[in-house]
């Protein structure tokens, strides 16, 4: 392994939760141990991302239900391409060389994969994009 990939790896957060064992898929298996860690390391980064996307949609965001807004995280996270690109990068931008080699083999299912994972870290933090955002 390179300098970037140990540094990388070792930023990570341990998961104990994190389940890893022979019975499950390649893509579990990448899950649990690159991108739920990878996932919890950009969770403030995340929030802000959301954040911005909100205010950039003129906070429309706050003035709905508490469903509106979830339906509005996964309408953000699945169908507005250009902002789904932005999280594949922040995400992808941590992989090491062996894993992004591993990424490329079979990327749409690990794709939907780091989808789910951002869109549940975005809905568990839903309480955080409660007011709108301003300018200061």
């Amino acid at each position: 392994m390179n300098d970037r990939d140990e540094y990388l790896v070792a930023l990570r957060p341990e998961i104990k939760g994190a389940r890893v064992d022979e019975n499950m898929s390649d893509e579990e298996r990448f899950q649990n141990t690159t991108l739920r860690p990878i996932s919890k390391l950009q969770n403030e980064l995340i929030i802000a991302v959301f954040r911005n996307y909100i205010k950039k949609h003129k906070n429309v965001f706050c003035g709905l239900t508490a469903h509106k807004r979830i339906d509005y995280i996964e309408n953000a996270v699945n169908r507005d391409q250009k902002f789904r690109n932005s999280l594949k990068g922040m995400m992808m931008g941590h992989f090491t060389m062996a894993e992004y080699q591993h990424y490329i083999t079979n990327s749409s299912a690990l794709n939907k994969r780091m989808m789910n994972l951002v869109r549940e870290r975005l809905i568990s933090n839903i309480q955080l994009f409660e007011k709108p955002v301003v300018d200061l």
